[in-house]
């Protein structure tokens, strides 16, 4: 029994280090909560029958691989693993995966831009996952069954914040709404919430946020700050420095980097 071990889901699932894009690398501390909501996320979205079969493309090292991994082991899926040869080898890991027999499967973004673009689409996939890096624009087509899903997250808020699915008729490819119990916040820079359409800070709370960096209580202190709208004792919010904004319809469309304006 965990319990009788002490063990809650505070405790470390996993640490693993940023790409050092904005910086030194660093470790982020990811505790089991985050990781379950995630995959609990996930599998109640888009793998409702277990015997759903997906693939594992995201490298060891990047975030994204724990998603694909604890995901199939969580709904007792079969997850497939390219091939030796297709390390380091966009087109050879692009062809080997559209001949898998899939119906979700996540890519990150400029592989599924080259994907949906050469014609390299899996012709079984209902769901196509995107993410990791910024979708610039729509793409020309969508052909049924396939439904395109771009994600954005931090490393520090456990892969996935928001997620939402694109159409054609959508202006600009957005970034969708916070998934299962996490919350967004627009701010501007005093930390009061900006009006609906205007620019802000994005702010990620809930169960995905981190416990901070590894041996970086300074940092720490830095990135991580109190959630006043939480309601949870000791509720913390992560400030990922990018900047959105709210559509119309509800979607966050992602601005870019603060750093980057």
């Amino acid at each position: 029994d965990p319990r009788a071990l002490g063990l809650t889901s505070r405790h470390l699932a996993y640490v693993i280090y940023t790409s050092g894009s904005t910086g030194t690398p660093k470790g982020v501390m990811i505790e089991h909560r985050g990781l379950v909501n995630l995959i609990a996320w996930h599998v109640q979205t888009f793998c409702l029958q277990p015997e759903t079969c997906c693939a594992l493309t995201a490298g060891l090292a990047f975030d994204a691989s724990t998603w694909e991994l604890w995901t199939a082991l969580y709904n007792g899926s079969t997850l497939l693993l390219p091939p030796r040869a297709a390390a380091g080898d966009s087109l050879r890991l692009l062809e080997w995966w559209r001949d898998q027999s899939l119906e979700v499967a996540f890519l990150i973004t400029p592989l599924a831009t080259i994907a949906l673009e050469d014609k390299l689409v899996n012709p079984t996939l209902e769901y196509l996952l995107v993410g990791g890096d910024r979708l610039h624009r729509m793409p020309a087509s969508l052909t049924p069954p396939l439904k395109l899903i771009n994600n954005y997250g931090p490393t520090e808020a456990t892969v996935v914040a928001t997620s939402g699915r694109l159409s054609i008729e959508n202006a600009v490819p957005h970034i969708g709404r916070p998934i299962a119990n996490t919350r967004v916040y627009l701010l501007d820079g005093h930390g009061a919430p900006v009006p609906l359409g205007a620019v802000g800070e994005l702010y990620i709370g809930g169960a995905g946020v981190a416990r901070g960096y590894l041996n970086r209580p300074e940092l720490t202190a830095e990135r991580f700050l109190a959630d006043p709208s939480s309601g949870e004792v000791g509720a913390r919010m992560y400030r990922t420095g990018d900047l959105a904004r709210y559509l119309p319809d509800g979607n966050l469309e992602f601005l870019g980097r603060i750093d980057d304006q």
